[in-house]
């Protein structure tokens, strides 16, 4: 068969049967590239979707910490605010109860200085009974 083409072609027999060769030899080359690309470009896809599916998973996951993280932020800044408000709350009821202690000091202050007033001896060098008791209810 090599030779009746070589004769119709009008060539030698050696060369058409090295360029059958070249065929033949480019064929099987170009069927095992073919087929490693098919098995390439299927073990690419599997990776791609495995790979896919763990970065998905990577997202959730971040994303639920993330909302675990702030869920647990509100918590505390809920659990400051509370116990700045109880804070507060001792603060509001100690000042008025300072409040209330200087407002009965300054009614004594101003009961004593009416006595004081009032006495007949205020103006002697020598303290008298009434103004050593108003002094004892200084103390």
């Amino acid at each position: 068969m090599i030779g009746a083409l070589a004769k119709l072609i009008g060539v030698d027999k050696w060369l058409v049967g090295v360029v059958a060769a070249l065929a033949v030899a480019g064929a099987i080359f170009w069927a095992g590239l073919t087929v490693y690309n098919r098995i390439y470009d299927s073990g690419y896809q599997a990776a791609t979707g495995k790979f896919t599916v763990q970065i998905a998973e990577l997202k959730t996951d971040f994303a639920n910490q993330r909302a675990a993280a702030a869920a647990a932020a509100n918590v505390e800044l809920e659990r400051q605010a509370a116990v700045q408000n109880q804070a507060k709350a001792r603060e509001a009821e100690r000042i008025a109860e300072m409040q209330a202690e200087t407002e009965s000091l300054n009614q004594k202050i101003e009961e004593l200085q009416r006595e004081a007033s009032e006495d007949p001896d205020a103006g002697r060098i020598v303290l008298g009974a009434p103004s050593v008791q108003r002094i004892n209810k200084v103390r």
